[in-house]
Formats: C-alpha cells, structure tokens, sequence
C-alpha cells in the first residue's frame, strides 16, 4: 500500500461521482444488521434477557452488539451516496423534500409500532403518554431517532459536502466532546430532553447529538466508497483500512477489559446493554469496531457475497418495511395474539428470529413484484 495513501482523500475533491444504481454491498451490509437486531428482538421479545443461558449471552448475544452501530453507519454511508453528491445541484430543494417526507413517513410507523409493541402490557394511558414523548418504549425506538435524524441531516449536508476535511473531523470531535459535557447536565429534571440529545440510563432511546458523530463517519465511508468501490485495487484498501479500523477499536475494548481484571464479566456486560445507553467507551469501542468488520468484509464480498446471501441483501434493500414486518409478527402476533412471551426456549427463540429474517425478505419480494405487475 502506498505510504501516501489514505482512504480520506477524496474528500479534499471539490466534485463526487455519482452512483448509478444501489450498490448491492451497501444492502448487505445493511441487512446484516437489520438480521442481527431481528435475532436480537426475538429473544429479548420471546424470552426475556434474564432468561437467557450463559452459552446465549456470550457469544451469539454479545455479538449481536454489533447490530446498532452499523445500523447507523450504513444509514450515514446511504446519505453520502445517494445525496451528498446533488447538494449543490439545481434539484437539492426536491431531493431535501424526499428526506423530510421520509421522515414523516418513518416517525408514522414509530409511533404505529410503539403502540403494538406496548399494547399486551400497559394500560391506555402509559401508551398515550409515551405517544406524546412522556416515556419512551424499548424496542422501536431506533426508529424514532432516525425520524429525527432525517430532519437535521438534510439541512447540513449541504454545509458538510462544502467543509473540508480537518473541518469535519474537529465537527465529528466537538459532538463527541459535547456529549460528554452534556451527559455530565442534569437538563433542569428533564430525562426526556436528555434521552433525545444525548441518551439517559433510565430511557431506552438514542441521543441525536451522541449518535451525530456514528452518522458523520457513515458520510466519509460513503464518499470513499463512491471513489474506491468500482476500482478493485482502490476497494481492497478501503477494505483493510476498515478492517484494521475495526480489529484496533474490539483489541481497545479487550484491552480496557483486560486493565479491569475481568475479560469474561465485560463481555457479559455489553451483552446486558451496559454503556449502550448513554453510550460508553467499552460498549462503543467493541461495537462500532465489530461494525466496521461486519461492513469492511460486506465490501470485500461485492455482488457476490450480496447474491450468495440474498434474503440478507433483500432485507437490507427496504429496511423499514423489514423493521415493521419484525415487530408485528413478534409483538403483535407472537407476544399477543398468541401469547408466546415465556413460552419459548432460546434455541427457539433464535429459530424464529432466522425464519423472521426469511419472512421479512419474503414480504419485501412479494410487495415488490406486486408494484411492478399493477
């Protein structure tokens, strides 16, 4: 590799190129953390967390961590690829107003989602308060941070595709610096205003300023992926940065694990969500670092690794319709039509959450081939 290269380069260029079509590598990866959250939720929905066997903690639910994380990247790397590019074109205005119907479209389906997901256990009007942002759910609520997200970010991308590249690595360090100082606030008593900036302990949601920066390393992947994916030699050193990247941040993890004198009880740690919310060193070090793996191999593996593992590639083509497909089936079918939550074992569980996965892809093929035969 030549000693002055760098995967960031690009972005020092005035002008991106332009995708023509998806980029198959891009739903992958997105569908192996839409198929590592529907395992996740399965057995968190079915059998209960504190019921799950040792050998379930660690390693397969200590590895769905890494779900979340490349969620939000890909959701970054998707910005930067479908519109960064058209910021400064005469057509912005209508692709800005494609985004914020987006999000009317996704923040619909949140609070749709949340009453399913609450409806067998509270009564109307703990459901109502949540629906007007006096508590939060659980288990959808990555949908209600995107609905957000998708009305700020078009409003900086413009600004971001202009910025150059020391300025958007001090933009990514100062969130990063004021979530610090924001966590350390107590916000006047408000827990909610806490939770939707910056994350609180007591609410299982997503702080927009604490995930900002997660978003904004998405859009560098993305405008290096625009310049190096269609050229192999390029794409293989785009892979082994991110793959470097990756192994560095899970070896930081287990190295701070290793310092607290306890491998085994910090990875049964980040497998019962701790520092997941608000975000911790540890938590984040090993996901987004196994998130950058997961995304540095769906690269390598191209059209290829997208058609061999295509209900995965298919999922992560419409992942709000697979996100809504798996939260019926097992908050309003499984949980509560059928009353099932208790009445699964894990390996069950975990059966489910792979036929999920299929059914998802299913759903989207088959709404799919009925659009295009109206």
């Amino acid at each position: 590799m030549p000693l002055n290269w760098s995967p960031l380069k690009w972005a020092e260029k005035p002008q991106l190129p332009k995708a023509e079509g998806r980029i198959a590598a891009i739903d992958l990866a997105r569908g192996i953390a839409i198929g590592l959250m529907i395992i996740s939720h399965a057995v968190s929905g079915l059998v209960g967390i504190r019921n799950v066997p040792d050998w379930g903690m660690v390693p397969i639910h200590f590895l769905t961590k890494f779900s979340s994380s490349l969620f939000i990247l890909v959701f970054g790397i998707a910005l930067a690829v479908a519109f960064l590019s058209y910021t400064q074109s005469d057509d912005w205005p209508k692709r800005r107003l494609k985004l914020w119907l987006r999000a009317v479209e996704v923040w619909f389906w949140y609070k749709a989602l949340l009453v399913i997901e609450m409806l067998p256990f509270y009564p109307p009007n703990e459901i109502v308060d949540a629906l007007l942002y006096g508590r939060f759910a659980i288990w959808v609520e990555i949908l209600g941070f995107y609905a957000i997200a998708l009305l700020w970010v078009p409003l900086m991308l413009p600004l971001w595709a202009r910025a150059p590249l020391w300025g958007r690595l001090a933009t990514i360090g100062a969130l990063i610096a004021l979530t610090i100082w924001l966590q350390s606030l107590t916000f006047g008593g408000n827990d909610i205003l806490k939770a939707l900036l910056v994350d609180h302990e007591d609410h299982y949601t997503w702080g927009q300023i604490s995930r900002a920066p997660m978003i904004l390393v998405g859009l560098l992947i993305g405008e290096a992926l625009l310049r190096c994916y269609f050229d192999s030699a390029k794409r293989r050193r785009l892979v082994l940065t991110l793959l470097s990247l990756g192994a560095l941040m899970v070896a930081g993890f287990y190295a701070l694990a290793f310092v607290s004198g306890d491998v085994p009880a910090a990875m049964l740690a980040v497998a019962n969500n701790v520092g997941k919310h608000p975000p911790g060193l540890g938590f984040m070090l090993f996901s987004v670092g196994g998130a950058l793996m997961l995304l540095a191999l769906a690269l390598a593996g191209g059209a290829k690794a997208a058609k061999a593992l295509l209900p995965l590639t298919m999922v992560g083509s419409d992942a709000l319709k697979a996100f809504i497909f798996h939260i019926v089936m097992v908050f309003l079918v499984l949980r509560f039509l059928w009353e099932g939550e208790g009445m699964y074992t894990y390996p069950q569980a975990l059966g489910v959450g792979g036929l999920l996965i299929l059914g998802a892809a299913a759903w989207i093929w088959v709404t799919r081939w009925m659009a295009n035969h109206r």
